[in-house]
C-alpha cells in the first residue's frame, strides 16, 4: 500500500513538473514570436524604425533589437506601440484569448472622425464611424486600394465619388472601388453616423494616414 501511495505522489508529482515545464516553454514561445509579430506590422504600415522612433520616443536601437529578439519587451515599451499600431496590448504579445466573444470598443480619431472598431484585427474590419459637421473645411477626395462599403446608421450622408455626388439617408447603403477619389461627411449640420467595412488598405489609409 505504502509502495502503490508513493508510486502514485511520484507519478502526480512528474506530471506536474511537465506542466510547468509547458507553460514555462508556451511563454518562451510566445516571447520569441514578439519580435516578429512586431516586424510584421511596422512593415504592413508601412513605416520605418526611424518614424516609429519619433512616434513611440523608443530609440531606433532598441526598436531594431525589439523586433530581432535580442531586447526583451517590457510594458513601458509595448504600450506605445500597441498605441501607434492601434491593436491591444494582448496582440502584440500573442496571449491566448480568455473565451470573452466581445470587442473591446478603443475609438481612435483621425481628421475630425471619430472609428469605433467592431471587429478584431485581421481582415475585413468593421467600424461605426462618427462624422461631425465641419464648416468651412473644403472636401479633399482621396483614393487606396480596396473597395469600402458604408451603411448610414443616423444622419445625411454626402459621398463624392469622383465626379458624381450621391446623398444617402438613415437606412441606405453605398459600395464603391476606393480606387475611385471619394470622400464622406455630413450632408447638413448634423453628424452623420455610418457602419463601415474595409480591408487592410482601408484601414491604413484612414486610422494610419496621418495629417500633414
Amino acid at each position: 500500500m505504502l509502495g502503490s501511495m508513493g508510486g502514485e505522489k511520484g507519478a502526480k508529482g512528474e506530471k506536474g513538473a511537465k506542466g510547468e515545464k509547458g507553460e514555462k516553454g508556451d511563454r518562451q514561445e510566445r516571447l520569441a514570436a514578439v519580435g516578429p509579430r512586431l516586424r510584421d506590422l511596422r512593415r504592413r504600415h508601412g513605416l520605418t524604425l526611424a518614424v516609429l522612433a519619433e512616434r513611440t520616443g523608443i530609440n531606433e536601437s532598441t526598436l531594431s533589437r525589439l523586433e530581432g529578439g535580442t531586447r526583451k519587451p517590457t510594458l513601458d515599451m509595448l504600450l506605445p506601440l500597441a498605441e501607434v499600431y492601434a491593436v491591444p496590448l494582448d496582440d502584440l504579445v500573442g496571449a491566448p484569448r480568455t473565451g470573452d466573444p466581445r470587442i473591446h470598443l478603443r475609438p481612435v480619431t483621425r481628421d475630425g472622425m471619430t472609428f469605433v472598431p467592431l471587429s478584431r484585427p485581421g481582415g475585413v474590419q468593421a467600424h461605426k464611424l462618427l462624422i461631425p459637421p465641419r464648416p468651412g473645411t473644403e472636401p479633399r477626395l482621396r483614393t487606396h486600394e480596396g473597395f469600402e462599403w458604408v451603411y448610414v446608421l443616423a444622419g445625411r450622408l454626402r459621398l463624392l465619388l469622383g465626379d458624381e455626388t450621391v446623398i444617402l439617408k438613415a437606412g441606405e447603403a453605398a459600395e464603391f472601388d476606393t480606387r475611385v477619389p471619394h470622400w464622406l461627411g455630413p450632408d447638413d449640420r448634423r453628424t452623420v453616423e455610418l457602419l463601415i467595412l474595409f480591408g487592410a488598405q482601408g484601414e491604413r489609409a484612414h486610422l494610419r494616414a496621418r495629417t500633414p
